[in-house]
């Protein structure tokens, strides 16, 4: 395909937050161009489909995570963009977005393969040429990043359903999970305890009265034997 893109001028992005809004930037862009990729430009059009229009940082992350192999080239290319732009124009890489990209279809390479009966069967082996642009967000998007760096507000979505799960679950109030120091004693445990307190009661106090009857009743029996003997030695 011969001809500028449609995507090549950067003047149409996608927001991180909408991607269906479409904000014109008229700025300029650094290119990163890879060519004679033997890889079919079919299979390179569906990775560059997930990283346009976002910011470098989160292009890098989808790409980190995408599961096709077009994405280690691609993210070769992306890290060749933004090296251009800081080396070439002096740019910040954490103020680049991919402003487009796009794969052409290159020279394909034919190989035979044997088949029955004689015959040949052709084998295409395609190549493309990725090229990959980034630019500088708008001033205004910048602004408003900076005031959220600002108030303590990080980009990072994790960190923010972490720290909004708690206030949310409790304004919805929805049960949640109890602390382990939160936790009371079962009620079940409770009557056992009064239980064996009864019966330690009930055992101690028989005893005492069992014990104070035998220390007097060997008393008396000591002192009639004594009043007998000598009884019987006065006679």
């Amino acid at each position: 395909m011969t001809g500028p893109k449609l995507n090549e001028a950067p003047v149409m992005r996608r927001r991180p937050e909408s991607r269906s809004q479409a904000v014109r930037t008229p700025v300029t862009s650094t290119r990163a161009v890879a060519r004679y990729v033997r890889i079919s430009p079919y299979k390179v059009r569906q990775v560059l489909d997930l990283i346009r229009g976002y910011d470098a940082e989160r292009a890098k992350e989808i790409l980190k995570f995408c599961e096709r192999d077009a994405a280690i080239v691609v993210g070769k290319l992306l890290d060749s963009a933004i090296a251009n732009a800081e080396h070439d124009h002096a740019m910040v890489g954490d103020e680049l977005f991919v402003s487009a990209c796009y794969a052409d279809e290159g020279p394909t390479l034919k190989r035979w393969r044997p088949r029955a009966r004689g015959r040949a069967t052709r084998i295409r082996k395609r190549t493309c040429h990725i090229t990959l642009l980034v630019s500088r967000l708008p001033d205004r998007e910048l602004q408003e990043r900076r005031a959220r760096r600002a108030q303590g507000v990080t980009g990072d979505r994790r960190r923010r359903r972490t720290g909004g799960a708690e206030a949310a679950t409790e304004s919805r109030g929805r049960p949640t999970r109890r602390r382990p120091e939160d936790r009371t004693v079962p009620a079940a445990t409770t009557p056992v305890e009064t239980e064996e307190a009864t019966m330690d009661e009930l055992l101690t106090e028989p005893e005492e009265t069992t014990t104070v009857d035998t220390v007097t009743d060997e008393s008396t029996t000591r002192e009639a034997d004594e009043t007998t003997n000598t009884e019987e030695e006065s006679k």
